[in-house]
């Protein structure tokens, strides 16, 4: 018989309010995602693979919301944080999605129009949302401790070393622990990004 999944506490509550869809999150995610998603659509097209943007899309997130509160703006939440990473690292999967089906949209015998092409990224991304709607409980929330995503695991880690002080206040008390040395953590992820 098989165990129920270890309960799982998020980072922050879902009751707690924070900024989360805000315009300036969603505009650093798209243009991190364009970014990234046209160099991996050229990688993809060039050499045939590519590499996942989800890690550098979360510290330059980070580090761009930083940089922006050091100039007098209003730091950004890790829910913020979190929209930018994931519209970011969206952006770069629809560009491999397109890139992997443009070559067989050429060997079927149709010409590579923006059109087309346009309706092929934008239908993949839809079926992507759709089919993960209903997938997101059963693999996300049962299967938590049971899958491991080492990628996902170390952009949440990012994130959180990122948390300003309002989202380290927010969070729930059993990573009490984590928030006190996430400066220390931030710094580390930074330097190694940097080198």
């Amino acid at each position: 018989m098989a165990q129920p999944p270890a309960s799982f506490t998020p980072y922050i509550p879902a009751n707690t309010r924070l900024r989360e869809f805000t315009a300036r999150a969603v505009v650093v995610g798209s243009l991190l995602g364009i970014i990234f998603g046209a160099s991996s659509l050229y990688l993809a097209l060039k050499v045939g693979l590519t590499v996942s943007a989800s890690i550098p899309v979360a510290v330059i997130s980070v580090t761009l919301f930083r940089l922006w509160a050091k100039l007098g703006g209003k730091d950004a939440t890790i829910l913020e944080h979190n929209i930018a990473q994931t519209a970011g690292s969206a952006g770069e999967s629809l560009a491999f999605g397109a890139a992997v089906t443009m070559p067989a949209i050429l060997i079927l015998g149709f010409d590579l129009e923006v059109g087309r092409v346009l309706l092929v990224a934008v239908l993949g991304g839809l079926l992507g949302i759709l089919l993960m709607i209903p997938l997101r409980r059963p693999l996300i929330v049962q299967q938590h401790g049971e899958l491991k995503y080492p990628e996902g695991t170390a952009c949440a880690e990012v994130l959180k070393a990122g948390a300003n002080d309002e989202s380290r206040a927010a969070a729930d008390p059993a990573y009490a622990r984590e928030t006190a040395v996430a400066g220390i953590q931030a710094k580390t992820i930074f330097g190694g990004f940097a080198l």
